[in-house]
């Protein structure tokens, strides 16, 4: 079963960034009620989970995939809170990290182990994808709207909709990752 340390260990140097504990706190109860109904039972399993069904990830698990995307959201906010001399709207950075970890947890309930040394899509991610039963299990520890809306709204179902603006800087993160692989098995990526 993995434990609250567990979680706190695998994202140490992303938790630390969050000021507010009790965001921080939700961050991991998030994640353990994510791996105990996803019944992942170990962070090796989580480590060797390929972050997306949908192309070949060439190895890119989904813990790293989420330190990325969590990375490089935040550097996209960085960038306009250092660049910008009159920043013309907030930025929360511990909405960017926190909901960063969280944009895939609903994976945890949508990928499984297909019993032959590889992943499927489980019965409940064919009943609703990753950004629902994030935001479900988000909404379950009392998350707040804005924490959810990163959650909902960073994959094909944020199109068109209302965001907060961390919600931008973690889609335009996430593509910046998932992208270059579909090219790269499309032959599209030029290297």
């Amino acid at each position: 079963m993995i434990s609250q340390s567990d979680i706190e260990g695998l994202f140490a140097d992303q938790l630390k960034m969050i000021q507010d504990q009790e965001l921080r706190g939700k961050v991991v109860e998030i994640w353990v009620a994510g791996c105990r109904r996803g019944d992942w039972k170990s962070i090796e399993e989580l480590k060797e989970m390929p972050f997306t069904l949908l192309t070949d990830t060439r190895g890119v698990s989904f813990v790293e995939h989420t330190i990325a995307v969590t990375a490089g959201a935040l550097a996209l906010a960085r960038a306009q809170v250092e660049g910008y001399e009159n920043l013309p709207y907030p930025i929360n950075l511990d909405r960017v990290v926190a909901g960063g970890l969280l944009h895939d947890v609903g994976k945890l309930l949508e990928i499984e182990k297909d019993g032959r040394g590889g992943y499927q899509k489980s019965h409940s991610g064919k009943c609703a994808r990753h950004p629902i039963s994030g935001a479900i299990l988000a909404a379950e520890s009392g998350a707040d709207e804005e924490l959810l809306n990163t959650i909902i709204c960073h994959a094909k179902e944020g199109e068109g909709r209302p965001q907060v603006v961390e919600t931008i800087f973690i889609h335009q993160a996430d593509f910046a990752t998932f992208d270059p692989l579909v090219m790269l098995s499309k032959g599209q990526l030029i290297i």
